[in-house]
C-alpha cells in the first residue's frame, strides 16, 4: 500500500513509478555541483529545466552537507536560497522543498512558496523546528544521520544499522505526531552515505520494503552520485551517472516512494524504460 504524503496546498501519491526530486544546491561546495547554480537566474533556469525534465519535486539547498564541510552562516543561507524560492514560487507548478536544518531558513522558505522542509537531522539540529514546520502545515522529510557533517563518515559504527535507523526515524515520527502534525505530512530518509559506510548504504538500500513497512511513511532514497558508488565502481564522482541509474531500477523494483537525483532527464528515461517493460500492456504505438 503507498502513503500519501501531504504538503500544504497538494498531496502526493506515489504509483507504480517512484516520484523524482530534482538537486538543485546553490553553494560553491557542494560535492558534485558546487558553484554551478549559484547566480539566481542560474538556479531558476536549472530548476525550470528539471521541472521540463520530469521532476515531480525541486530540493533546494545553500548549505554543502558533504563529509567534512563547514557549517554556513544562517544570513548566507538565507541569502543563497530564499531569493531563489521567491522567484520560482511564481514560476513552476512542482513543488519546491527546502533543504536545512535551520529553523529560521524553514520559516523564510516556507513563507517565500516552498512547502517541503528536507532535514537531514530528522528535525534534531535546530529545536524550532518542529515548531516551524507545525504552523506552516508543512510537508516533512525526516532523515537519519550518525554524527554531523563535519564528523559523519570518521568511524560509522553500527550493531544492526537498519533496525537503528528505523528506531531513529520511529522516535522522530513520533516526536512529530506528539506536536500535533499529522502522519500524512511526513517521509523518511535513512540518509544514505550521512554516518554510514559502503555496506551500511548497501544493506539499506536492500530494505526498502521493511523501512516501508515498520514505519508506514514513504520512503525517499538519495543515493544520487553517493561516495559507496565509487566503492562498487572504481569511479570518481564525475563518472558516477551510470551507477546512479543503476540503482534507482534497483530502488524502483522494491517499490522506493521517491528518489533524491541530480540527473532528472536520464532516471526518468530509465525509469519510464523499466515500467513500461514490466508492465502488461505497451504504451507503444504500431507503426
Amino acid at each position: 500500500m503507498k502513503h500519501r504524503w501531504t504538503l500544504k496546498t497538494r498531496d502526493l501519491t506515489p504509483t507504480g513509478r517512484p516520484l523524482l526530486m530534482g538537486i538543485l544546491n546553490v553553494t560553491p561546495d557542494s560535492f558534485s555541483d558546487g558553484g554551478q547554480f549559484q547566480l539566481v537566474e542560474n538556479a531558476v533556469a536549472r530548476a525550470l529545466q528539471m521541472e521540463a525534465d520530469g521532476a515531480d519535486i525541486i530540493d533546494i539547498g545553500g548549505e554543502s552537507t558533504r563529509p567534512g564541510a563547514e557549517p554556513v552562516m544562517l544570513e548566507e543561507e538565507l541569502r543563497r536560497t530564499i531569493p531563489v524560492i521567491r522567484e520560482l514560487a511564481t514560476r513552476v507548478r512542482t513543488p519546491i522543498s527546502i533543504d536545512t536544518t535551520k529553523a529560521e531558513v524553514a520559516r523564510q522558505a516556507l513563507e517565500a512558496g516552498a512547502e517541503i522542509v528536507n532535514d537531514i537531522s530528522g528535525l534534531t539540529f535546530d529545536p524550532e523546528m518542529l515548531e516551524v514546520c507545525r504552523l506552516h502545515d508543512a510537508g516533512i522529510c525526516l532523515m537519519h544521520i550518525q554524527g554531523t557533517p563535519q564528523t559523519m563518515q570518521q568511524n560509522p559504527t553500527y550493531v544492526d544499522v537498519v533496525q537503528e535507523v528505523i528506531d531513529f526515524l520511529q522516535q522522530q515520527v513520533d516526536r512529530c505526531l506528539m506536536a500535533g502534525i499529522l502522519p500524512e505530512r511526513m517521509c523518511i530518509d535513512p540518509g544514505i552515505g550521512f554516518g554510514k559506510t559502503a555496506e551500511h548504504n548497501l544493506q539499506l538500500l536492500k530494505s526498502v520494503s521493511r523501512l516501508q513497512r515498520d514505519l508506514q511513511r514513504p520512503v525517499l532514497i538519495g543515493h544520487s552520485r553517493k561516495r559507496f558508488l565509487s566503492k562498487i565502481l572504481g569511479r570518481s564522482v564525475d563518472e558516477r551517472e551510470s551507477g546512479t541509474i543503476g540503482v534507482s531500477i534497483a530502488l524502483a523494483e522494491q517499490g522506493v516512494d521517491i528518489l533524491r537525483i541530480h540527473d532528472v532527464r536520464s532516471v526518468r528515461d530509465a525509469i519510464v524504460a523499466w515500467d513500461t517493460v514490466r508492465s502488461s500492456h505497451s504504451v507503444i504505438g504500431h507503426t
